[in-house]
């Protein structure tokens, strides 16, 4: 496993932190594995450390559309803590690293007994909210430059490297966008110098540049989860 730990265990006191990793086990996210799908019940929680996952809402079973990112500032499953066992949305690892994974049951009981657990997770699900809706009228009322560019600073922190791998398909469908759209975007950011891209293989070379081209939501969404998760 990876010394890098999941930033909502490391908010916990330290015994509430023994306690609930005693229950986790370490397993490896693979790239375009569904960790859950929309609708059907909880059975475990996922604390990404090196790894991250799209939470992705899908429309009639073929559109699909990325809502969310989750890395290790979050987790997949927090709807147990508002006690729902239900699966909200689609969950797909986009970059492969580690994570902990408990039982849905077990993570429940730890609810119950640890009320920095509650709080934490309470607060990650109000974070979570606000970035779902940010993304809505993101979607709505931001171009696809701008759009794309926050995208790839999120990606970029979460995968923790300035490279990362990612097709134009992909960018297209997490975007909700037709692929000629992302090529044109991409191409944009190349010429630009803010990225290199080859045969998926995307490098962000200026991440100042990349940021000041990015929509507002990005630096949004941080500002609330630093505000509310440290």
């Amino acid at each position: 496993m990876a010394t890098v730990e999941n930033h909502l265990i490391e908010l916990l006191p330290r015994d509430d932190r023994r306690s609930l990793l005693a229950l986790c086990e370490p397993i490896q996210l693979k790239m375009a594995e569904v960790l859950c799908e929309h609708g059907e019940p909880t059975r475990h929680v996922y604390f990404p450390i090196d790894g991250f996952i799209s939470l992705v809402a899908q429309i009639g079973g073929r559109a699909s559309l990325e809502v969310g990112l989750v890395g290790r500032e979050g987790m997949v499953g927090a709807q147990l803590a508002l006690d729902v066992s239900t699966v909200p949305l689609h969950a797909v690892v986009q970059g492969p690293g580690s994570a902990w994974r408990i039982a849905s049951a077990d993570l429940v009981r730890e609810l119950v007994r640890s009320a920095a657990l509650r709080r934490s997770l309470h607060r990650y699900i109000y974070v979570v909210m606000s970035q779902l809706a940010g993304s809505a009228a993101c979607l709505r009322f931001h171009r696809l430059g701008p759009r794309l560019a926050r995208w790839l600073l999120m990606s970029q922190d979460r995968a923790h490297s300035d490279s990362f791998h990612v097709t134009h398909e992909f960018l297209a469908l997490m975007l909700g966008v037709r692929r000629v759209g992302i090529t044109t975007a991409a191409s944009a950011l190349q010429r630009s110098g803010l990225i290199a891209y080859h045969r998926g293989d995307l490098t962000v070379l200026d991440r100042g540049g990349l940021e000041a081209m990015a929509c507002a939501c990005y630096a949004a969404d941080r500002r609330t989860y630093a505000e509310l998760l440290r």
